[in-house]
């Protein structure tokens, strides 16, 4: 039967076709857990849905306009779900609209986009080719309604959308307030829905900066000093044992904690680091963890540097770069210190050239300031090798003290690095990505390795603390099968949190009392830990991180999509399960519960304070009651 006889409108067959397509690629393409029988079909549900949405619009439209419109909205709609394929296939997370205007970042990650693409992609398009080719005249698949027809078709949308919104209330209540898991939106509203949400929410905190008071900065201050009481331990063993030395911060890219002390084919993958650890002038932190966001190695950035959570949505570093804050480097320049950061890409990376000046750094030595050759260079630029050696004469101009910050590029995604370079074996998985993660960290391990001796050899070590951090997680859960296969185990969510340690190290030249600690920190510990180490009071300050060594540490760490680890739990995924065992706890809103609520609360203020710019309403220099 021809197409012509059965006269099935192309509004219905596109969406037919676009749904069933957007179907399969949430559910074979996506990385999208499906717990339960309900989210399979609120699954099955919401591309339908939203395909409707689009594609119904066309019967208020002359047959003409019809197949026209319904031509390009089927290509701009695959679009979108390619380029969130594309995106999610990296950061295992979907697109937002700040992240769309960080368009000047797209040049630097052409390498990536290209090692992320597979040959099934070309399926996001099938149906496209469809609807155009029974969009010609001969088979005249237009539709012509009267009034009546019109405001039917329309009215369907609607209650396809209310009982879409209705089942996901259903299976994941309060879905729109508790919003910091893109991935249960998009499980549930569909990644087109899941947009619309997105700008409505930007529009949202557009709003929030002219609305903000002084009033909303006084209840976040409350919370903070009852929270952290005694910011400052004059008498604790480590406060200013590190007082008027250099601050040498190295940010390690994508290096997690699993890397240290691991085998590939009997080879360490880290061997300096792996000894640094447990070296009696080294103070390593066995259960450090990232909580970056979408931005990344600026997020990681933003974090120290302010004790404030990231964004959910976008970077702080680019969409709020001209916030008041009273930063780590600004601190420490107050004190006496230059300050300085060392990163070979170019100034405008995730807008840093603004942020720095404003943050209070003294120097930026961004990629004009090396010699890049074809010999020192791949991957994301200058290997970290010359990078180092080539930043020692920088470094030994300064004044001293000096806080130089360090952001290393070789160990960046995907993970690239020339054969004579290697000296580990790469790894055997159905993961190119995890099969190269381990030559690249044992490069950067080599790189680390030389850097120390450098630091001897300019006579900067002696006088000088080192700290060491990873800065984000390089294996995204995109890669679970492969992990588990290295692991041994199933990367369950508990595992999967458990990977989002970092390595964490400070190295104190001279100090005899190293040990490796065992508490439960995160990045945003460790602004209020170096100032406690080179003996700095801010008593004024506002931060949501607390003294590692202190004694009244945070009760959680928090992740930016609601997920924490205690002491005595992890929570993620919705689940509560117990930190030592792994197990899951059955009354998991007894267990978790009560910390939820308060990781809830301590991220929706440091979304305020960055929104609203309340420190703009807040003296740092006076004191507060």
């Amino acid at each position: 039967m021809s197409f012509n006889k059965m006269r099935m409108p192309l509004f219905l067959i596109a969406t037919i076709l676009f749904g069933i397509k957007t179907y399969v690629v949430y559910r074979f393409m996506f990385d999208l857990s499906i717990e339960n029988p309900l989210q399979e079909f609120i699954l099955l549900v919401n591309p339908l849905a939203s395909a409707y949405l689009i594609f119904a619009i066309s019967v208020w439209m002359n047959p003409g306009r019809q197949m026209k419109y319904l031509r390009w909205t089927s290509l701009i709609g695959s679009l979108i779900l390619f380029f969130n394929l594309i995106f999610y296939r990296n950061f295992t997370d979907f697109i937002t609209i700040p992240v769309l205007f960080q368009g000047n970042n797209a040049a630097d990650l052409t390498g990536s986009f290209l090692t992320l693409l597979h040959p099934a992609d070309v399926l996001v398009f099938f149906d496209v080719v469809v609807i155009w080719y029974l969009s010609k005249k001969n088979f005249d698949l237009s539709v012509s309604l009267p009034k009546q027809g019109k405001i039917a078709a329309t009215a369907v949308t609607f209650l396809l959308l209310a009982g879409n919104v209705v089942l996901a209330e259903i299976e994941r209540p309060m879905l729109f307030v508790r919003s910091f898991d893109r991935e249960y939106l998009v499980k549930n509203i569909g990644v087109y829905n899941y947009h619309l949400y997105d700008m409505t929410m930007q529009t949202k905190t557009r709003a929030q900066r002219v609305l903000a008071d002084e009033s909303e900065i006084s209840e976040i201050e409350s919370y903070i000093k009852d929270k952290s009481p005694d910011q400052v331990e004059k008498d604790s063993e480590l406060y200013g044992i590190a007082e008027n030395k250099n601050v040498i911060f190295v940010s390690i890219e994508s290096f997690q904690n699993f890397l240290l002390d691991s085998e590939i084919n009997g080879t360490e993958v880290a061997p300096f680091l792996s000894d640094l650890k447990e070296s009696e002038d080294t103070i390593s932190f066995e259960n450090f963890y990232h909580q970056t966001a979408q931005g990344k190695t600026s997020d990681s950035e933003f974090i120290v540097e302010n004790s404030l959570y990231p964004l959910d949505r976008g970077a702080v570093y680019f969409t709020h770069a001209q916030n008041e804050y009273n930063a780590l480097p600004e601190l420490l320049g107050q004190n006496g210190y230059e300050t300085s950061v060392f990163h070979a890409n170019n100034k405008s990376f995730w807008n840093r050239d603004v942020m720095y000046e404003n943050i209070g750094y003294d120097e930026f030595y961004g990629e004009q300031s090396f010699e890049l050759t074809p010999e020192n260079s791949f991957g994301w630029g200058l290997e970290d090798k010359a990078f180092f050696d080539q930043s020692i004469e920088y470094m030994k101009a300064q004044e001293q003290p000096f806080y130089s910050k360090f952001i290393t590029l070789t160990h960046h995604f995907p993970f690239e690095l020339p054969e004579e370079k290697a000296n580990i074996d790469r790894y055997d998985s159905g993961s190119n990505t995890l099969n190269q993660y381990f030559q690249t960290a044992r490069y950067t391990d080599e790189a680390l390795e030389g850097f120390f001796k450098k630091l001897k050899d300019s006579g900067l070590y002696e006088d000088s603390i080192i700290v060491l951090m990873g800065d984000h997680y390089g294996i995204s859960e995109f890669h679970n099968e492969a992990m588990s296969q290295f692991l041994g185990k199933e990367v369950t969510p508990y595992v999967h949190t458990q990977l989002q340690r970092v390595p964490f190290m400070i190295h104190i030249p001279g100090y005899e009392g190293g040990e490796v600690k065992e508490e439960v920190v995160g990045q945003i510990d460790v602004k209020p830990t170096l100032l406690h180490l080179l003996g700095i009071e801010a008593e004024n300050d506002l931060t949501f991180g607390t003294n590692m060594f202190s004694e009244t540490k945070n009760e959680f760490t928090a992740m930016r999509d609601g997920s924490f680890v205690s002491e005595q739990y992890v929570f993620s995924k919705g689940i509560c399960y117990d930190r030592s065992t792994g197990e899951e706890i059955g009354d998991q809103a007894e267990a978790c519960q009560p910390i939820r609520d308060k990781v809830d609360k301590e991220l929706q203020y440091s979304d305020n304070i960055i929104y609203g710019d309340l420190f703009r309403f807040y003296d740092f220099s006076s004191e507060h009651n």
